[in-house]
Parts: C-alpha cells; structure tokens; sequence
C-alpha cells in the first residue's frame, strides 16, 4: 500500500520494474520520444531525475504494462474486485454475508477521510512555470498535463461525496493563455465536469476546481474508472490504495493531502480561450477550438514531489494498460448495465471510441426457423446510448449460437459477422448525431454519424481468400490488396471533395457490378495507400474506422434504398484522408536521433533492448 508516489517508485525499483535517467532530458519532446521507445519496447517505468528548466523530478510509464499495473495493486486487488462484483450483483452479499465480511472491512477503506492541520502538498507555493512544460508532439499547442485528476464538487451540493474526480485535458502554457494566470480545460462530452460546470453557470457563479497530480497511483487510476452514477471516484481512490483518500480545504478549494502537486483555480461562465492542438489517441492532431479557462489561484508542491505524465498517440500507448487494467477491474460490469450483452470490446487499435464490437444474446423468436437479428438491435440502440460508448461510430454485434466468440480476436470476429451478414438488411444507420470530440472524421465538432452491423443465423458465403478478378485491372483504382479473408483494400486518387468523390465512387461500383456478383468479398476499403492498410490488422482497423464517417463513406455495388433502408450488394467504405481532417501524428527525427545518447552504452537506458 502506497502513501504517495514515492513509495511507490522506491518499490517498483526495488523490483527491477524502473530506471532512473540521471542526463539531462529537455522536456520539449524529448521527454516524450524516450517513452514512446521505452514503452513500445516493453520497457520499465522511467524516473527522468534532471529535467531542464524544472527543478521537479519526473515518472512515466507507471502503468505501461498490465504486469506491472498489477503489481502496485497486488495488497489490493482482489479485494477491489470482489467490492466492484457486489456493486454489479448486491445480492451476492445477502446470499454469502460471512464470505462477504472482508470486503465490508476493504470498504471502510473507501471512505474519504477529511484531516485538520497543514497538508504536506502545501509546503510550498509554486508557479506553473516552475512545473515540468513536457510538450509531446511538433505541433502540440504548448505543453500538457497528461495524468491530472481534476476535481470539482456539485454546486448545489456541496461535499466530496457529491464531487466528480476526472482526467481532462489540461493545457499550461502557449496559445492565448497568460503564463501562472490561466490554463486551458478541455473535457468531452459526457463528462461529470460538464454537469457541475452547468450547474455553476445556472447559477451565475465560477466553478471551483481542483487539479491534483501525482499521489498514490490508486488516485490517477479511480479518475479513468467508468463509474455508475452515484458511486464517488474518491470512494473508489480509497479502495484501490488501501488508504482512505485524505483530503483538507484550502481558500474553499478541496486539496488532495497525498498529492505531490495541485493547482486550484475557478471556470468562470462563458469564457474560454483556444485550447490545442494536442497529439491525442486517435493518432491524429485534435485542432484548436474554444474550451474552458481555468483561472489559477494557487499552486502546490509538496517537498521532492515528483511529476507523472504519460503520452497520447497512435494506439497502442500506456492508456492501453490503463483500459485492459479497468477492463480486469470492473469484470462484467456492461452485462449489468446492459441487458443481454455478453461482451463490448472497444478497439483499442482503432483509437476505441471510432469501433466497437460486440456479442449479444438472440432469444425473441427461439419457436422461428428464420434466423435474423431482432434483440441484437435492441441491444445495439441500448449499447449506442450508454455513457461513452455512445461517442462510437461503427458498431458489429453478433449473438453466439454454435461456437464461442471472442471480440478480443478481431479476425476471427469480423470472419464470423462477414459470413454471416445480409447486406440487404444488416446495415443500420444514425445520422446526424454525437460522435468522439477528438475524431475530425464527421461534419463538425462532436457531429457526424453512426453504423450498426447485426449479423445473426447460418453462414451464408464463403469468403474470399485472395483478391477477387473483379477488383483487379479497374482504371483509376489499382494495387488491390487483401486484407484478411472478405476484405480487400484498393487505392484510389486523392480525395478532394464529396461531390468529387460520389462521381469517383458511382464509377468505380458500375465497374465492379459489371463483372457480375461477387458474394465472396464483403467489404472493399478505398484508400490513399493499400499497401499501408493491407501490412496489418492494426493498420487495417486504424485507418479505416479513423478516416471515415459512415453516413458520408460508406457506398455500395448495388447501392440503393427501400422504404427508406439502405442496402447493397457489396460494401465500400471511403477510407481516404479527408482536407478536414486533423493531420496523424510524425515523431520529429531530429529528436528521434538525439534522444539516442540515453540508449548508447553507459548511458541510463544503455541496457535496455530496443528495437
């Protein structure tokens, strides 16, 4: 059980799971480009012990392996999982109330404990420019607080058992906000941040908010934990460390006592500022659009306090440990929310919000022969609107019938749904609708559309296992590449415009339907590179779901409409870069090369194995 950050980085030393990094490492990519190598090598936690222009120690890649993520919970785990079980299925303690005696004495931990007297993370007062400026991408706006876990308390409510603890987006410094003044506060929709800033704005009154960094590890994990509403992230802090969350107030401001930093400040109504561009998860730049300011009041260090950041980008990255961590954590946590799943995967190399799939249950009809999706889309329409799967735009259910599934094995998945789906009447859109803040794939900020794909009964086809005749030798399309069985890849000229792209594409199904049908080849993904897409899965799931919309990229050989339906015989979807979308995030080879130095022999990270 940790007390702080420290304990923990002494233990995971101890145990051979860190590094120190004793050079002097500027925090302007550099930083980020020795994580990015070390994590993508399988690499330990990092201690960066000299920072340019900091005086502040700095630690990431704290959870860049679900090995080690558990280790630091290894005193409470089990404990934690068997309290979330019982939030999932209360009756499990009526039916066992001994065996369910130890997870009672694992909650009292839960509680928030509120201490008097001076708290170590107020020792000293800092700057933000005394901070750690860690900036991750060339084009990033200024520098980021990439672990934060802002807190804030319901404005009609006061209390901590009433506050929402969360991990935005925070900007420190570039842009138009004025350095140790303002910093920026970007949070997406369906947030809890969001209902208590609108609250605060009903109310005419500014948002106090608390923006902790650093503390035990259990603190910077309970802000990413998808929590049903009513359950506090402090309750939760407390459960995961062992150790209450100990908390006292400061000019109105709650304050994390175990904290290594925390900047207090107020939203006030109606002001932002630009805030981005920032490389996020998608793998693309999010552009710069008007967020929140938050105005600073104080900020705290404690002594030797130590500063945590991770960095986001392309899939997979750290927050990939995080999810299949809260993934291990919560269990079958969407079995309760959602009645009938038996599994929601999503997919992590798809940047998770763009794709998700899912296994179902099909009992409506058991008395019909015809097998055809029925409860599978009552419980797509339940899954597309819960919480932050709602932000997904593709979406591929199925129910098991004669062989297990697995959403986690992403070819054999879309294997089971391709042969099985009916193109005629499998194909289900939303259009006009709230898709991922971050995806620039759609008409707007947080506007574009969704696609279900309901794939139910006997296998219908064969799929293809090369390149069918059909997709070869097209004028203007070329280099046709399969990607996995029933899916081929085919390159096309440059995107301009929709306009353009209707014509491109009305010509290119006329040609293909010209050849006669071609049941064996499902799907056809146009693209800018079909040797890039065609390399891997991961290329495949990336590129495709990324750099499309449904509503606007997705066409079809045959393609046409019955009572309003949408059906094809084959499906295309446009998956070529689009003059509105955000630029994909490229390394900066000249840190690339200077970043080296750490990895030469004799150097801190010389003995480590990298590709």
């Amino acid at each position: 059980m940790y007390r702080n950050l420290e304990d923990c980085i002494i233990d995971l030393e101890k145990n051979g799971h860190l590094v120190r990094i004793k050079e002097e490492v500027d925090p302007y990519l550099e930083m980020a480009a020795i994580h990015m190598k070390v994590y993508e090598a399988g690499g330990p936690a990092l201690l960066f012990e000299n920072v340019k222009g900091s005086k502040f120690r700095a630690a990431s890649n704290l959870f860049g392996t679900l090995e080690r993520s558990k280790f630091m919970f290894r005193d409470t785990w089990t404990s934690v999982q068997n309290v979330m079980a019982l939030r999932d299925d209360p009756m499990k303690a009526l039916k066992h109330p001994f065996r369910n005696i130890g997870n009672g004495l694992a909650a009292l931990k839960a509680l928030p404990l509120k201490k008097s007297g001076r708290s170590p993370v107020t020792a000293q007062e800092i700057q933000i420019s005394d901070l750690p400026l860690i900036q991750h991408w060339p084009m990033d706006g200024g520098a980021f607080i990439t672990l934060p876990q802002v807190y804030t308390e319901d404005p009609e409510k006061p209390g901590i058992m009433n506050s929402n603890l969360g991990m935005y987006r925070v900007q420190l410094n570039g842009n138009d906000y004025e350095l140790n003044k303002d910093i920026g506060m970007h949070y997406q929709i369906h947030r809890g941040i969001g209902i208590h800033q609108d609250k605060a704005n009903k109310l005419g009154i500014p948002l106090k908010v608390s923006c902790f960094v650093g503390g035990p590890p259990a603190h910077t994990l309970s802000a990413i934990m998808p929590l049903p509403e009513g359950l506090s992230e402090m309750t939760v802090a407390g459960l995961l460390a062992g150790r209450n969350f100990r908390y006292s107030y400061v000019d109105g401001f709650c304050i994390s006592n175990d904290a290594d930093f925390v900047i207090t400040g107020e939203i006030h109504p109606g002001e932002t500022k630009p805030e981005g561009p920032f490389g996020d998860h998608l793998g693309y730049y999010s552009l710069t659009h008007p967020f929140p300011v938050m105005k600073v009041h104080k900020v705290y260090a404690k002594p030797n306090a130590i500063w945590p950041f991770t960095v986001v980008g392309r899939p997979p990255q750290e927050d990939t440990a995080f999810g299949e961590l809260i993934h291990e954590l919560t269990g079958d946590a969407i079995k309760q929310e959602v009645p009938g799943v038996k599994e929601v995967h999503a997919i992590d190399a798809a940047g998770v919000h763009p794709l998700l799939f899912a296994i179902g249950s099909e009992r409506y009809t058991p008395y019909q022969k015809v097998k055809q999706p029925a409860e599978l889309l009552t419980i797509a329409n339940r899954i597309l609107g819960t919480g932050q799967l709602s932000l997904a735009k593709y979406l591929f259910i199925t129910a098991e019938e004669n062989q297990p599934l697995d959403t986690h094995h992403e070819v054999d998945f879309l294997t089971y749904i391709l042969e099985r789906i009916d193109l005629q009447r499998d194909i289900h859109f939303y259009t006009n609708t709230t898709i991922d803040t971050l995806d620039y794939s759609g008409t707007g900020l947080n506007s574009g559309s969704k696609v279900v794909f309901a794939a139910y009964g006997d296998k219908k086809r064969d799929l293809c296992i090369e390149v069918p005749d059909s997709l070869k030798g097209i004028r203007g399309f070329d280099n046709a590449q399969l990607v996995m069985p029933g899916i081929v890849v085919i390159q096309g000229p440059a995107f301009i415009d929709y306009a353009e792209a209707q014509q491109q594409l009305q010509g290119l199904t006329n040609a293909i339907q010209a050849q006669g049908p071609m049941p064996s080849c499902p799907m056809i993904i146009l693209s800018d590179d079909s040797s890039f897409i065609s390399a891997s899965i991961k290329n495949f799931l990336w590129a495709t779901f990324t750099r499309s919309n449904p509503s606007h990229d997705i066409y079809g050989v045959n393609g046409h409409y019955e009572n309003k339906h949408w059906a094809c015989d084959n499906l295309i979807i446009d998956a070529r870069i689009k003059p509105h979308q955000a630029p994909p995030l490229i390394p900066d080879p000249t840190v690339e090369k200077n970043i080296e130095r750490l990895f030469a022999k004799g150097a801190s990270l010389g003995g480590l194995k990298i590709n």
